[in-house]
């Protein structure tokens, strides 16, 4: 049986190679990231400048002509063509400049007040009966499924 030491270095000897191995492996994984990143925005700008100059050219060539003439798939030109026109990115206007408005009552509830509304129905509320209401039976909405039946009410 080995010393304390002995075991403590043997343990540091093994940890030492397999932390290399990981080193050495994490290092490559992230090389290899890193150029797949850049050849990803490489091929991304040469596609959308093959939109631009598929768009460019299609009052003078069609995109079968195109493909008959270079042997390129159809499907292929008519993504790059496509893929120009989601690359431009439009921007919502402004409202800085116009009054402010009532919400739009038509539209319904927003999520954070339609989130406030389902908090509210699933918390418990101490029901606390009126002395002119205690023997009256209470009938609750079932409309809903998220209605809360609150313990002592009668449906």
């Amino acid at each position: 049986m080995g010393t304390i030491e002995e075991i403590e270095r043997r343990i540091e000897e093994a940890d030492a190679a397999r932390s290399a191995r990981r080193t050495a492996a994490a290092k490559r994984v992230g090389e290899l990231a890193h150029q797949r990143a850049a050849v990803a925005e490489r091929l991304a700008d040469i596609e959308r400048d093959l939109g631009e100059v598929l768009a460019e050219s299609s009052d003078i060539i069609e995109i079968d002509e195109l493909a008959r003439f270079t042997e390129v798939p159809v499907a292929d030109l008519t993504r790059w063509l496509d893929c120009r026109k989601t690359g431009r990115v439009k921007r919502k206007r402004s409202n800085a400049g116009a009054p402010a408005t009532k919400k739009d009552q038509s539209r319904g509830p927003s999520v954070a007040e339609t989130s406030a509304a389902s908090q509210a129905s699933t918390m418990p509320v101490p029901a606390e009966p009126h002395a002119d209401t205690v023997n009256t039976p209470v009938r609750m909405a079932a409309a809903r499924s998220d209605s809360v039946v609150l313990p002592g009410l009668r449906q």
